[in-house]
């Protein structure tokens, strides 16, 4: 489970960095309001799964594959979020049709998995 936990906080320590560098270029290169979003959806969603994947190692084994599951699905969200609206900020295409709303649909639906694994007792 450590492994996992390891896996889920390198890839929030990730998308932290690629959030920052891309609010840099949406700032410097013209990515508008589509990059400046998508940086503030990195941002975020690193320091929540930095705090799940914490939150994985000081648990049961049950509740941390629970957690790691919900955090895996906020990180995919988030990404496919943030990909497509780069994308569009700076390409002036998308990902694929949906993308966005894909991805905004899982970061919801992950937070509610997040709130259910935390509302159940472990």
């Amino acid at each position: 489970m450590e492994r996992a936990s390891d896996c889920l906080a390198a890839l929030a320590a990730l998308m932290g960095a690629g959030g920052v560098a891309l609010a840099a270029a949406a700032s410097h290169a013209g990515g508008g309001e589509f990059g400046r979003t998508a940086a503030e959806f990195l941002i975020l969603h690193a320091a929540a799964l930095g705090g799940v994947s914490a939150a994985a190692r000081a648990c049961a084994p049950r509740r941390a594959r629970r957690l790691l599951a919900a955090g895996t699905g906020l990180a995919a969200g988030a990404l496919l979020f943030a990909i497509d609206l780069s994308l569009l900020g700076f390409a002036g295409t998308k990902l694929f049709p949906f993308a966005a709303p894909i991805g905004g649909s899982l970061m919801i639906l992950s937070w509610l998995a997040l709130a259910l694994v935390y509302a159940l007792p472990e």
